[in-house]
């Protein structure tokens, strides 16, 4: 998925950054990561460590880490999808909303993938409410539709507008297929493990857990998740609403994280209620807080240090191609050992 903020391509450098700084045997430790998005970071760790914590705000980041981080372990999953992907189109309210030829006029999906992905998720949910699947299942479903909606999504990436003409990609039909972990065993050593997932205001979450290592990843500008991702949760919740303005908004959650007058306090708040010995935060120099900012929080509270990577970011352009803008920015991964 083309999510802002993405991890993906840092993974690497923030794991062994990581190794650094605790050790390179990580089996022992857990780990938290509570602005946790897709869920990069948690997967990268997950099989390396005794458990980790993810938690994120919105409802779609939360299907995806119970997806990835508590995966359906049974191999039964492929008749399922065979029905789903056999579904005859509905009407419905992504269809009537946000699709090509609804009574909105939005174009963020074909007519036909409108359709089927209202087909699609009202036969999950009514498997769901007759008890004919487990939630492991209900999720991995779910999620799976989530991620293969996305590639198929008439955008430039992200939510908060879709493009004026049905690009190509967003022309061919949505097949759902299983998504499971890239990482080795294809999620069978997190058998063995308690991952746990929430869905809250990190500041309020952080009070409530403990562990060795938290990564925070939090946002870095005034762009709001709730609003750039709104139909991921759309899709994900399904439920009914009055879609807002042209872009169909719905009502979501405003982070102190993007408001220049309120991400210091949040931020000073966080580092000091953190009941971890390892705290690793992700930030870059674009960001609404300064690095000087960062530095003198972390400093009060123990050891810090800090580490920059120079990468390519790509940008998408607002066009029906999704060509792609590539410049370059830093990334800062701030380490405190707390005191």
């Amino acid at each position: 998925m083309n999510y802002i903020g993405s991890k993906n391509s840092l993974s690497s450098f923030i794991l062994n950054t990581v190794q650094d700084v605790v050790g390179k045997d990580l089996s022992t430790k857990t780990v938290a990561d509570i602005f946790a998005g897709t869920g990069i970071v948690g997967r990268t760790f997950a099989p390396l460590v005794k458990s980790v914590t993810a938690n994120d705000v919105e409802y779609y980041s939360y299907v995806l880490n119970k997806n990835y981080l508590q995966p359906y372990q049974n191999k039964d999953a492929a008749s399922y999808f065979e029905i789903l992907n056999n579904l005859p189109p509905k009407k419905g309210f992504i269809s009537k909303h946000y699709a090509e030829g609804g009574s909105a006029d939005r174009l963020y999906f074909s007519k036909e993938n409108g359709e089927k992905i209202d087909a699609i998720r009202s036969q999950i949910e009514a498997w769901k409410i007759a008890s004919e699947i487990s939630d492991s299942l209900y999720f991995h479903l779910l999620a799976s539709l989530i991620e293969c909606a996305d590639k198929v999504a008439n955008t430039a990436s992200v939510y908060g507008a879709y493009l004026k003409k049905l690009k190509t990609s967003a022309q061919k039909p949505l097949h759902l297929v299983p998504m499971v972990s890239k990482n080795e065993g294809d999620g069978e050593y997190l058998k063995f493990q308690k991952n746990e997932i929430f869905q809250e205001d990190s500041n309020q979450l952080i009070k409530k857990i403990a562990g060795d290592i938290v990564y925070l990843d939090p946002p870095y500008n005034a762009r709001q998740y709730g609003a750039n991702y709104h139909l991921l949760t759309t899709i994900a919740k399904y439920d009914t609403f009055v879609p807002k303005g042209k872009t169909g908004l719905r009502a979501y959650y405003k982070s102190a994280y993007c408001r220049k007058n309120e991400v210091l306090d949040s931020f000073s708040q966080l580092i000091a209620d953190a009941q971890f010995k390892y705290i690793f935060l992700s930030y870059n120099n674009e960001g609404l807080m300064s690095q000087d900012d960062v530095e003198k929080v972390m400093s009060a509270h123990g050891h810090y240090q800090l580490e920059t990577k120079k990468y390519r970011r790509f940008k998408a352009d607002k066009t029906e191609n999704r060509n792609h803008k590539a410049d370059s920015t830093f990334e800062y991964l701030h380490i405190l050992e707390k005191k």
